[in-house]
């Protein structure tokens, strides 16, 4: 099967050429690799140009954004910017992080269960992080069925069917949704084990606090899910203030009636999948 990467990049001269030679040592490898240099000051635009002439396959494309490390809205319009510069013969495309180290059959066996099972619309593995003692450990505080937005893979159908991503906080859950509205299953493999460089949000801006409350607001919740999800995300973080933050987020976008992200169809759907799942856990 044929796919396409396309890896934002902001000041990730750190990880990046370990990224790009761990998908340059895939059993199957892309047919192109987009790294969208996104407002990058350091040596992050080297790195690409050494690995294009190394790799006809690597191309190179520049984005101008805030310096602000919000999650995202600055990384998807990096992602889109990429998917600009690429055509639609394609089985599969891939969104991955700058600083992700992928085993070496990672997209072998991605390809072998999209090409399976047409149903599957989403896949991936799962993150490993270090720990205090420099050990792997896996770290993925969602859901087992739920893929991380650092490296997650999209059948071309799902992927149009769902309209691409959204430039928001919260895109890689709301992308789930959406494909279950359209009947698309998410698959993962714990065989599929990802070496996330650097922790899940340590780049992040502290004004991105709200955002989160805020997306679930955009993504259709509802009150009830909000304070039932966020309850739950204080209690995993161990931090009080999140919930706070999450529940000051929500209701600062419904107050200001920010514009949501689903249609009402969309969002029943979501608030009817939502509390089917949470129902399920306290059975």
């Amino acid at each position: 099967m044929d796919y396409y990467i396309i890896i934002p990049a902001h000041n990730e001269e750190a990880f990046l050429a370990d990224t790009l030679t761990s998908v340059l040592r895939q059993s199957l490898l892309p047919k192109k690799i987009i790294v969208v240099n996104d407002n990058s000051d350091d040596a992050t635009g080297k790195i690409i140009e050494e690995f294009m002439q190394l790799c006809p396959i690597i191309q190179q494309v520049k984005h101008t954004s805030s310096e602000d490390h919000m999650p995202g809205s600055k990384v998807i319009k990096a992602f889109n910017k990429g998917l600009e510069h690429l055509d639609s013969d394609y089985d599969f495309l891939v969104k991955l992080d700058a600083d992700c180290i992928l085993p070496d059959t990672y997209f072998e066996r991605l390809a072998y269960v999209f090409k399976g099972n047409p149903k599957v619309g989403i896949a991936g593995g799962f993150a490993y992080e270090k720990d205090n003692h420099d050990q792997w450990k896996l770290n993925h505080p969602m859901n087992d069925d739920h893929v991380r937005g650092a490296f997650k893979a999209y059948s071309k159908s799902c992927f149009k069917a769902i309209g691409g991503l959204r430039q928001a906080m919260g895109w890689d859950t709301l992308d789930e949704l959406l494909a279950q509205y359209h009947d698309y299953e998410i698959h993962t493999d714990h065989r599929l084990q990802v070496k996330h460089l650097r922790p899940t949000g340590t780049a992040y801006n502290q004004k991105a606090k709200l955002l989160q409350g805020k997306a679930m607001y955009a993504m259709g919740y509802g009150f009830g899910i909000t304070f039932v999800a966020s309850v739950k995300m204080a209690f995993k973080q161990r931090k009080l203030n999140a919930f706070f933050d999450n529940m000051e987020g929500f209701l600062t976008a419904r107050r200001n009636n920010e514009p949501l992200l689903v249609n009402e169809e969309e969002s029943k759907f979501i608030q009817k999948l939502r509390w089917k799942n949470m129902l399920k856990k306290l059975s």
